[in-house]
């Protein structure tokens, strides 16, 4: 896989470095934050080899990967600062732009997952070393009352007692406010002396006051809700603090005053409801439990698919921490989700056992190791949800584990990834929930894969071979001298890192539109480059000199704007070669095609002199 041809054509099919104003990855997705969503070309974007399907979501434009995603943005960055614009901090959008609204279920869901995405890898960790440790005392291996088993028993602990102050810079960098600020009210909620003095009032059946006021006598201790609210009330104070403070103090006198106003606020107002609000939480789940304890698995085992793909599942993993907080376990999200997961690599499996399409095969196979193994989006984008059938299979398979599971009462009692890993995590008190857990897995497992098979992929929807574009030429934008691409002076263009061509040192500077295409990348303040899409299937990118961007402009003339239509043989740049030799630069252009990956064969017609609208390139 080529990462920066794909990542040059996602560039591309999103509007051009102009359209992104911020990029940033999940475990399997690509996800950028347009100033323009209409400018996107999902369709395209989704047949690009190496993605896996394409969602807008929660306002942003999320391109599944799988597990690559780390080589995919690396090489996205990559593309994008070689086009010379940097990304925008959403912090300096326009008036208008920061106007824009997304719909409240949307926005909610993504500070929910902005928020506890950072925060999820390091519970799990300690999540398994808690359930680790636990495994190795029942089976007697190590003593609970060896300094070894202390210490890494509070070591699994530390992140779950401090999570009132991981959640305060996780929730800070969503809300926008001072990281150090915000972990200093989350801190102060657990800090020993105020634990101490719960304590002593308890003892002596005395109340805690803060300027004549009663402060609610809680444990906030791997508490959620609570901080969360705090935090979200920063957002609206600290603002306003800064803007009344002269500048000249802000630095010392703000803090101060945000303190004083937040600490009577946090321990009066805000953390005792939001300590009410997680305990009425752990009771409503509680009650359901207590009245249909099979439901709550069976719906999360069966929609899962659905709930990922709306990013929903946040939310519920939100509760579900609270819920280990407060009670010490919880079955909202752990046991359905743990099912689900292994009935979509059932399901893709069966799909690969099935399918005689080599490609798909080998799809099948990856993806549904992938599920299995708690990875479930590669297989749901990239068979399930594309073929349907196994997506309803899995949703079966899924719902029939996870009815078992809730029939059995089967819980989950550390915060982990719902993989098979995971596993020990339902060890309680004896093996009993564990093994109850190993068979709802099976049952899952089975079912999905059986279901599956018996429905099949339905002829009209499977795989067809891409078809490649008819033989083409594309003629040279410029005049000048050709060159071999290899032997451009820089690395990125000699090694084909954005699409394959030929380099052309200009005696003119005039760049023609070598056939009939939309302007789809183009900055109007550095005018250095231009990327075009042809209305048959050729995408260009015309790079003129090396380092030109640092012009700014200058010894640049154009003729074209973003997403403007051109005729073959239209003047679209003008730009003076000797000029740009003159400030230290080299004019070399390069001509360039950036979906390589739809040709068998790109190569040169022709090394030496050449004239603007001369062949240049031949395509099959």
């Amino acid at each position: 896989m080529n990462w920066n041809d794909l990542a040059q054509n996602i560039l591309d099919n999103v509007g051009g470095t102009s359209n992104v104003k911020n990029a940033t990855h999940c475990a399997t997705r690509l996800r950028l934050t347009l100033y323009d969503d209409s400018k996107a070309d999902k369709d395209k974007i989704d047949k690009l080899s190496g993605v896996l399907g394409v969602v807008n979501q929660g306002g942003q434009l999320q391109v599944i990967i799988g597990n690559d995603i780390p080589k995919a943005y690396d090489a996205f960055m990559n593309v994008y600062k070689i086009g010379g614009v940097v990304l925008e901090d959403e912090s300096k959008t326009t008036e208008k732009e920061t106007e824009k609204k997304k719909k409240p279920l949307s926005a909610a869901l993504d500070i929910i997952a902005g928020i506890f995405i950072p925060v999820i890898p390091v519970m799990a960790g300690s999540g398994v070393l808690k359930a680790l440790l636990s495994v190795i005392a029942m089976l007697g291996w190590i003593s609970t009352t060896s300094q070894t088993y202390q210490i890494l028993n509070f070591v699994s602990n530390t992140v779950f007692y401090f999570l009132p102050v991981i959640l305060a810079h996780s929730a800070s960098v969503k809300f926008k406010t001072n990281p150090y600020i915000s972990m200093v009210l989350g801190a102060m909620l657990i800090d020993p002396n105020f634990v101490q003095m719960i304590a002593q009032a308890a003892k002596s059946h005395s109340t805690i006051k803060l300027f004549g006021l009663p402060v609610t006598q809680t444990n906030y201790g791997s508490s959620v809700v609570p901080i969360l609210l705090v935090i979200w009330v920063l957002s609206y104070i600290e603002p306003l603090i800064n803007k009344i403070v002269p500048k000249v103090v802000r630095i010392i006198i703000a803090p101060l005053l945000i303190l004083l106003v937040m600490t009577p606020l946090t321990f009066i107002v805000i953390a005792p409801i939001g300590a009410w609000l997680g305990d009425g939480l752990a009771a409503i789940i509680g009650w359901i439990n207590g009245y249909a304890g099979w439901a709550i698995p069976l719906i999360v085992g069966a929609l899962s698919p659905l709930l990922v793909m709306t990013g929903m599942h946040y939310a519920l993993i939100s509760v579900a921490i609270n819920n280990l907080a407060k009670v010490g376990w919880e079955n909202i999200v752990g046991p359905g989700m743990l099912v689900s997961n292994i009935a979509q690599g059932g399901a893709a499996l069966a799909v690969a056992t099935k399918t005689k399409d080599s490609k798909l095969k080998a799809l099948g196979i990856s993806t549904g190791i992938s599920a299995v193994l708690g990875i479930t989006e590669p297989a749901l984008y990239g068979v399930n949800l594309r073929y349907k059938n196994p997506l309803i299979a899995s949703m079966i398979g899924g719902g029939i584990g996870g009815l078992f599971l809730g029939i059995m009462g089967v819980r989950r009692f550390q915060q982990v990834p719902p993989v098979l890993l995971s596993l020990p995590s339902f060890i309680g008190n004896d093996f009993r929930n564990f093994w109850f857990a190993v068979i709802g897995l099976v049952i899952s497992f089975i079912a999905a894969y059986v279901i599956q098979l018996f429905m099949g992929i339905p002829e009209e929807l499977k795989p067809k071979a891409d078809k490649k574009v008819e033989e083409k030429h594309v003629l040279s934008p410029l005049a000048g001298e050709v060159e071999e691409l290899s032997d451009v002076n820089n690395v990125v263009f000699s090694q084909g890192m954005l699409g394959k061509g030929a380099a052309v040192f200009p005696t003119d500077g005039k760049i023609y539109a070598p056939f009939g295409a939309k302007v789809r990348v183009f900055n109007s303040d550095t005018k250095h480059a231009i990327g075009l899409a042809s209305t048959d299937g050729v995408e260009l990118l015309i790079h003129c000199g090396l380092d030109t961007v640092k012009l700014d402009g200058k010894g640049f003339t154009s003729h074209i704007k973003q997403d403007q239509d051109v005729k073959k043989g239209d003047l679209m740049l003008e730009f003076d070669p000797e000029f740009i030799s003159q400030q230290g630069y080299d004019p070399t252009t390069m001509v360039l095609v950036t979906n390589a990956n739809d040709f068998d064969e790109i190569k040169s017609v022709k090394l030496g002199k050449i004239q603007s609208l001369d062949t240049l390139l031949y395509l099959r």
